[in-house]
Order: C-alpha cells, then structure tokens, then sequence
C-alpha cells in the first residue's frame, strides 16, 4: 500500500513546492515555441526540471531499478509521457532505440546526460547520437535554486526549499550532423558538456547577483 501511495505524494508534494518558488526564465523557452524534440540538463537539475516541465508529456530516460520504478511512477502523476526504460549500465541499446523512436515520432526527449551514476556534469554520448540519428537539434537547459538543499548523492541533486529564488536557463540549440562520424560526435558531446557546464554557470552567477 505505502509503494503505491509514495509517487502520488511524491507529486503533490513537488507540485505544492515548485508553487510557492520564485522562478525566473532566461532565453527563449522552446518548450513553449512548440521546437524542441531533445532538451538536456545536468542530474543536479533534475528534479527542478521534472517541475518545470510538468504537464507536457515529455519522455525521459528511467532505469529499470527499484527507485527507478518510484520515479517512474511520480513522472506519470507529473503529466510526463511514457518513459524510456533503461540506462547506460543495464538496457542501454534498448534505451537508445526507446529514445529515438520517441524522437522520431515528435514526442519532446529531456535526457539528462550525466546519469545514472555519473561522474557528475560529464557528458555521456547517448544523447549526441539521438541528436544525429533523427537529425534534431539538442537544446541545453539549465536550472539552479537559492536557498536549496542538495542531497549526498553524486550528483548533488538540488532541492528547492520553500519560496526559493529559480532560475531556468536555456541556451542555444546544438546542431548535430545527420551523418556525424565517431570523431564529429564526439566534438558535439564535448560542445553539450561546455555548453551545460557554461549555462550552469551563468545562472549560479545570476543567483549571486540577485
């Protein structure tokens, strides 16, 4: 009974809090424009983003383990779409396939690039070659809170606290050849860890400024 009421007061509870924050945008939203099929964002961000990005019936990657499971299950009562299932470490290739057919057929792809274990803030090549199979741009985003309570887990995922100060960034899309080779995708990676990196400090200054 506990496991089946837990996503649904994991949701309320996020809704209830993303309510009282004080968010602020930077840059074109093509969430909004209706252009975005593939977003990426830092593991940090994550929750902030499963906020932010509530409602649309976006896709995301999600592993096959037991808090995966959990999360799964609290993104569906987000109004997030059917999720990819799988990481890089257990299902991979099934999940690259997920993720493509997703993006082929137009559904909005958020992965996060640094996950499931990490290290943190490093890109992985998994979302570079979704980019180049569906020849669709990669759009960094990136999401940063003040005050905020981070966990102890690798990736220091950030926890809003009530009535925080929310910054959500998003940068210039990542154009990636439809028919990049090995050394061309590996180029675009690093330029999305750059990017990510950049936006992510970009808006911790902003946060100091304000």
């Amino acid at each position: 009974m506990f496991q089946r009421l837990l996503p649904r007061v994991m949701a309320a509870v996020l809704r209830l809090l993303g309510a009282t924050w004080r968010v602020r945008v930077l840059g074109a939203d093509p969430f909004e424009a209706g252009e975005v099929q593939l977003a990426a964002l830092w593991h940090s961000d994550g929750l902030i983003g499963a906020w932010r990005f509530r409602d649309r019936g976006v896709t995301v990657p999600v592993s096959f383990s037991r808090d995966g499971q959990l999360f799964n299950a609290a993104l569906v009562r987000m109004g997030f779409g059917p999720s990819a299932r799988g990481s890089t470490s257990r299902g991979a290739l099934g999940l690259l396939r997920q993720l493509i057919r997703a993006t082929a057929r137009g559904a909005i792809v958020a992965i996060l690039p640094d996950g499931p274990r990490g290290p943190a803030r490093h890109a992985q090549p998994g979302v570079v070659a979704v980019a180049a199979t569906c020849g669709v741009p990669i759009y960094p985003v990136a999401l940063q809170a003040q005050p905020v309570w981070r966990a102890g887990s690798w990736d220091r995922t950030q926890v809003p606290l009530p009535f925080a100060r929310v910054i959500c960034c998003y940068g210039e899309p990542l154009h990636v050849p439809k028919k990049a080779g090995e050394t061309a995708r590996e180029e675009a990676r690093r330029e999305l860890e750059r990017r990510l990196n950049a936006l992510a400090e970009r808006v911790e200054a902003e946060l100091r400024g304000s």
